[in-house]
């Protein structure tokens, strides 16, 4: 099938506004434009491509973060003035490192999800290598180096063994915590991500 973009009706700037959901879960990551070209190069590419209204240019999202979408559906509505888009999301979606942008909370009768926390950290942990903030004791370690993570690393699952062993629950989870952390750290410094893991583990169950 091959769609033709005119279909849409673009406002008087050519643009129109772009729901994007995550295709596995179906929570909603972030709102965008599309022009007429961002459509056309999504559709030929399947990775999402939005016009920015700042920079008043064509951008694909993840060009720099890494954060990808790869693009499993495209639906346009009923008056054909705005756009849902379904994607497999690399990382997070948000530039403030949550994944989705909708995390600012009015109110919910839901408790908070935490399903992607590991997501939201990573992000957040790349961004202390890439950017290093002073005082931040993530951004020290990897100023230290892969020996001083993988000290950490090592303590942390010796803590683990303690608490498990003394059957201190409390002090297990903590501990457990705290490994997940200095884990995440080792993956960052060896460029493996979160979709890896998933991915074996994956494979594993299957």
């Amino acid at each position: 099938m091959t769609f033709d973009p005119s279909i849409i009706n673009f406002d008087d700037k050519g643009l129109v506004p772009a729901v994007v959901q995550s295709a596995s879960d179906k929570d909603v990551l972030m709102l965008a434009y599309m022009n007429r070209e961002a459509i056309e190069t999504t559709l030929s590419t399947n990775i999402a491509h939005y016009y920015s209204r700042s920079r008043k240019k064509l951008w694909k999202k993840g060009e720099t973060s890494g954060h990808i979408q790869r693009v499993r559906a495209m639906h346009y509505d009923c008056d054909a003035d705005s756009i849902l888009i379904q994607v497999d999301q690399e990382g997070v979606a948000c530039h403030k490192n949550r994944r989705s942008c909708f995390h600012n909370v009015v109110q919910s009768d839901t408790p908070e999800d935490t399903a992607h926390i590991v997501d939201e950290l990573y992000a957040l942990l790349k961004t202390r290598k890439e950017e290093p903030k002073e005082g931040s004791y993530t951004s020290y370690l990897f100023n230290e180096g892969l020996d001083k993570i993988l000290k950490k690393v090592g303590e942390e699952t010796s803590e683990i063994i303690i608490g498990a062993k003394n059957q201190d629950k409390e002090n297990t989870v903590n501990e457990i915590a705290d490994l997940t952390y200095h884990m995440l750290v080792m993956m960052v410094n060896e460029s493996i991500t979160p979709a890896e893991i998933k991915a074996a583990l994956k494979e594993r169950r299957q």
